[in-house]
This record gives C-alpha cells, structure tokens and sequence, in this order.
C-alpha cells in the first residue's frame, strides 16, 4: 500500500482498494493507521477530480515521513562528502558533479528528434523510465497542452535540500533532451508529495495558440 500511494498518489481509497483486491473498509483501517504514524495524510478532492455527485472523496498521500520508509541509505556520508567537494572545488565542482550524475542516469536517452508533440511526449516516456530504473518511481501525465514527468520518491532528496544544484541538473537535463523549455513546478526536497516537471507540447507561438495568425479565406 505504501508502494501505491508513492506511485499514485494522492489516489482515493476506492482507487486503492481495487488495485490491492481489497474492501473499502480493510482499505481505510491502513490508511487510518498511516495516518495515525504520521505517514500518510488525506486531503478531499478537487472539485475538477470528484467524478458523479455527492460527497466529495478523500485523496490519500504519503508524508515525508512515510517516503523515508523507503530509505535514503548513506544520507550523512553523502551529505558530508559533497560539502567536501564544495570546500575542495567550489560552487563548479558541485555542478559539475550534479551534471554528471543526472548524466548517468539519462545517458542512453538520446535527444528528441522532433519538436512535435508525439515525439516529445515519447521522449518524455523514456526519461521517465530512466529515472525509475535509477530508483525515482517516475511517471508521466498529460495535462492541458503539456506532459509532467513526475518523480513520485526521490533517493536523494535530504542531499538535495542542502544541495539544489541536483535538482537543477535535472531540470537542464530534461530540456536538453527535449530540446524545449521546461519548467520545474515541484520538488519532494522542498516538502511537496513529489518532483513535477512541465514540458509544453505546443510551442508558445504556433497557430494553436495564437490567436493573431492569418487565416485562409
């Protein structure tokens, strides 16, 4: 259960017990009992994601507490050495460190090869992959005219409260792969549920969106 609601959450307990093949009931005394740990934490739907009438769901999501469940091995180690890194080399060393990891991550992703839609919500598929295969539980989802990529647990999120310059590597990574602007709505080392990134699939100045351009008579 935990596993489901870093995956998707926030999700409903309805949502929950239908993947698990469990009741309602056998669904809420779990989730009664995150929350009561402090490691998971309810909010009511929006109004755009209640779906018939009636009272509005409950979504369920895990805290920073439940996400350190999962482990952030070597935190102290890893925390200790970049600020080595940054005593030995300065504020280059640690982009530079930055780079290279999230390179490490994205290296087989080759760039996209087309600015059009398909191809960049392909594109944003496979780093997608990446960052899951690399521990990150990462996801896409279309929304209006744009993808999310969103990376639902981060393995190094303490080092990166100290250290932002990890998240902004990625960031730069993902916009050079898609070969567009991106931009970074969310971070799990800022205290948000996970790292959300926009990527636009239309450009700000195609016809779909401006209104202004000649039309054929």
């Amino acid at each position: 259960m935990v596993k489901l609601l870093l995956e998707q959450g926030p999700i409903t307990a309805t949502a929950v017990g239908s993947k698990l093949g469990l009741s309602a009931a056998g669904v809420r005394r779990h989730l009664d009992a995150l929350i009561d740990a402090g490691e998971a934490r309810a909010a009511t739907s929006a109004s755009w994601q209640q779906k018939g009438r009636g009272r509005p769901a409950k979504q369920y999501q895990l805290t920073p507490v439940g996400r350190g469940r999962l482990g952030h091995a070597y935190d102290d180690l890893a925390g200790a050495a970049m600020r080595q890194l940054r005593e030995l080399g300065g504020e280059a060393a640690i982009h530079e460190f930055a780079r290279r990891r999230v390179q490490a991550i994205v290296g087989e992703v080759t760039p996209a090869a087309s600015d059009d839609a398909s191809s960049l919500s392909a594109k944003a598929d496979e780093i997608a992959d990446a960052f899951t295969s690399a521990g990150f539980a990462a996801t896409t989802r279309q929304v209006g005219s744009g993808v999310q990529i969103c990376q639902h647990h981060c393995p190094v999120s303490h080092v990166a409260e100290e250290f932002p310059e990890l998240c902004e590597a990625e960031s730069a990574a993902f916009g050079n792969l898609l070969g567009t602007h991106v931009q970074r709505l969310a971070t799990i080392a800022n205290g948000d549920c996970a790292c959300t990134t926009h990527v636009p699939l239309v450009a700000p100045n195609s016809p779909a969106r401006n209104s202004s351009a000649p039309t054929s008579v």
